[in-house]
């Protein structure tokens, strides 16, 4: 790519940035823990409801130690309202191994990252930017859409590595942490003024239906036993109103995931 090609994609991206900076509570601390925090809650989850969630959730357990040490059952009523409870219990087994392995500090090292629990390359590279401003690239959501639209307008089946190599080329490696926070925020903006060119990608897969799913009973159910302490099992199907079949087949996945299990009849969280 050319040096133009790229400082003119840079300008675009820091004069929306400067003027359409969002504020969120995460961009306002250094503290590595709830920069980790937040980027396992901004998986898959939408702003908004992360940002409802994100501040009760910070002090109910405002350091690392007090999230290692939590029973799972106090972490996972903390995490209700996110959705992907699983989520949760890889957020918690994480906090366990940093606070074991690293002294309870979260890594600045890309590989020991991707060796905890539900960290991915992009939350990975979210740490490391966001924490610690290290220049690692990566792609999520909306730089995946900014650049299949300035790069590959008209190309399909645009693979991640193509985009991996322009996102390198044109990060800005003195300031990572504001540069992606502008790419995140630009990217917001252009799904808003764009119809959704990550369906041009490769890996895009169109999303599910909440509605109805398996994954809804398994919410369902998970939060009642939480609500309750313990429920049997004509109790939950009375209150969520699911056949005998789905409730059965959600209890023994809860069970084997090791979110629940079972004493004298009832369900109760681990």
């Amino acid at each position: 790519m050319r040096e133009d090609k790229i400082k003119e994609f840079q300008n675009i991206i820091r004069g929306f940035y400067e003027k359409n900076r969002r504020d969120f509570p995460w961009r306002n601390t250094r503290d590595p823990y709830k920069i980790f925090v937040s980027e396992v809650m901004l998986q898959q989850t939408q702003v908004s409801r992360v940002l409802l969630k994100y501040p009760e959730f910070i002090k109910v357990f405002p350091t690392l130690k007090s999230l290692a040490k939590a029973p799972f059952s106090d972490v996972l009523r903390a995490w209700q309202g996110l959705g992907y409870n699983r989520r949760a219990r890889a957020l918690k087994s994480a906090s366990e191994a940093i606070w074991g392995l690293y002294k309870g500090k979260i890594p600045k090292d890309i590989d020991q990252l991707l060796g905890l629990p539900g960290i991915g390359p992009s939350t990975a590279g979210g740490i490391l930017a966001f924490a610690y401003d290290i220049p690692y690239p990566f792609i999520e959501t909306n730089i995946r859409r900014i650049f299949i639209h300035h790069f590959f307008p008209r190309k399909k089946n645009v693979h991640d590595r193509e985009i991996l190599q322009l996102v390198e080329k044109t990060m800005d490696t003195q300031n990572p942490r504001e540069w992606y926070y502008a790419l995140f925020d630009y990217g917001t903006h252009l799904g808003k003024q764009v119809k959704n060119p990550n369906r041009q990608s490769k890996h895009y897969t169109k999303q599910k239906v909440f509605e109805g799913s398996h994954r809804q009973i398994r919410g369902a159910v998970l939060k009642k036993i939480l609500g309750k302490g313990s429920m049997s099992k004509e109790r939950l199907r009375a209150e969520i109103k699911v056949s005998d079949k789905s409730l059965e087949r959600v209890l023994e996945e809860l069970i084997k995931e090791k979110f629940i299990m079972k004493h004298r009849g009832r369900y109760k969280t681990v």
